[in-house]
């Protein structure tokens, strides 16, 4: 048994998260704020960099929240202020947003009210106070958290009517992800806002990103006596560093070659790797065929990982997921080559110290990874990744245990 201490990452409680940004709005603005919405951070059980391939994704809500203190303007102007980026007020014309135009996370909020207008709403300008205990940078969507408050309050706020049921939220989902795409300029998937904004509190959501199609799976591991430990590594984790454009790159110029629309649709592994690598096939493309065929070897077997894990659980054989977590790192780490250091430290420690199986989760190259763990092993466990990382000289770990919660509110 290890002695480290352990930095747990406390979810707040919902109540406190809306007063400390109904405070921080009356402390900048001067005003009471017409509301206050949160959106949560995602977990994501299994189901990794193939949201952007029309493949299949098993993520889920955590309890840890985004809030956004808004009210409405008059005007035309966007007024920001972040608790996390040092209180200081940001000044937009909504009129001005366009690809290009905004950086850094104030992208994120007035890319949403520009993606609702863009899809047809009428908007107008508003002040926004936001705060949150999602981990930031962890690979935990703090980015779909901020996307997904500010959308549920806009819907609210300016009476779009898409926030009272799953339908009407594919709508706000469809708008965050062209906020992330084309205002911020990160090429992610649509995973992380169908988490945030379509989820329900003690499930997992099985989400077909060809379709568009959910079905909710129970996900209450503590009635088989296990957990979900989730490791912030604090490795600089980023998806606007080109690394995860270039993954997504490759699986087109893959799909164009192999006749598909998106690597879902390959249902003969061997053939795909066999015409992927055979000469010439890629030279049009500009891509490595060796590295190309481990690409799609991870996408196609993560979506069927996906099935596993789904037949798994509805079977009450939950135990048995561990293995499959095991696996899907394996495929990140050397056929997708999106792991790091601290990642596969986590990982390894985890495995050695009694975790059933765990991998990396998110967009890669840093963040967070999951471990399954009995119950009783959650905190033993916990010590034993952070000795590991602390014998690594690596920076200290942070810790949670993810529990699934609720959709934006």
């Amino acid at each position: 048994m290890t002695s480290i201490d352990v930095d747990w990452l406390d979810a707040w409680d919902v109540e406190d998260g809306s007063a400390q940004a109904r405070a921080l709005f009356t402390e900048v603005f001067d005003a009471a704020p017409d509301g206050v919405w949160s959106a949560p951070g995602r977990g994501n059980l299994i189901g990794e960099h193939t949201d952007y391939n029309g493949g299949l994704v098993l993520p889920f809500a955590l309890p840890h929240r985004t809030y956004a203190a808004i009210t409405r303007r008059a005007d035309r102007t966007v007024r920001l202020v972040s608790a996390q980026e040092a209180g200081t007020v940001v000044t937009v014309d909504l009129d001005t947003v366009a690809p290009g135009t905004v950086t850094g996370w104030v992208a994120y909020v007035v890319g949403v009210a520009w993606a609702l207008e863009q899809a047809g709403a009428t908007l107008g300008g508003f002040d926004v106070a936001i705060t949150s205990c999602v981990p930031y940078g962890a690979g935990l969507s703090s980015s779909a958290a901020l996307e997904g408050s500010v959308a549920i309050g806009l819907d609210a706020l300016f009476d779009l009517g898409h926030g009272a049921d799953d339908a009407g939220r594919q709508h706000l989902v469809a708008a965050c992800i062209r906020a992330e795409n084309e205002i911020a300029g990160a090429p992610t998937g649509g995973m992380d806002q169908a988490a945030a904004l379509r989820s329900q509190e003690g499930h997992a959501l099985l989400l077909d990103c060809r379709s568009l199609e959910v079905r909710q799976i129970p996900f209450d591991l503590a009635s088989d006596g296990l957990a979900l430990l989730v490791v912030d590594t604090r490795a600089p984790h980023a998806l606007v560093d080109g690394q995860y454009a270039a993954r997504r790159d490759t699986c087109e110029a893959a799909a164009a070659v192999l006749g598909v629309e998106t690597l879902r649709e390959v249902t003969d592994l061997d053939a795909a790797l066999a015409t992927l690598t055979a000469p010439g096939a890629l030279d049009a493309s500009g891509q490595d065929p060796e590295m190309t065929a481990r690409r799609v070897k991870h996408v196609v077997t993560e979506i069927a990982r996906v099935g596993e894990v789904v037949s798994l659980l509805d079977s009450g054989r939950t135990s048995e997921v561990g293995a499959v977590l095991s696996a899907a790192h394996a495929s990140l780490r050397d056929d997708y080559e999106v792991s790091c250091h601290e990642l596969d430290v986590a990982v390894d420690a985890a495995v050695q110290a009694g975790a059933l199986g765990g991998r990396m989760i998110g967009g890669g190259f840093g963040g967070s990874a999951i471990a399954l763990v009995r119950v009783e092993d959650a905190e033993q466990v916990a010590g034993e990744i952070a000795a590991a990382f602390e014998s690594e000289g690596l920076r200290a770990p942070g810790f949670l245990v993810a529990v699934a919660g609720g959709p934006a509110a």
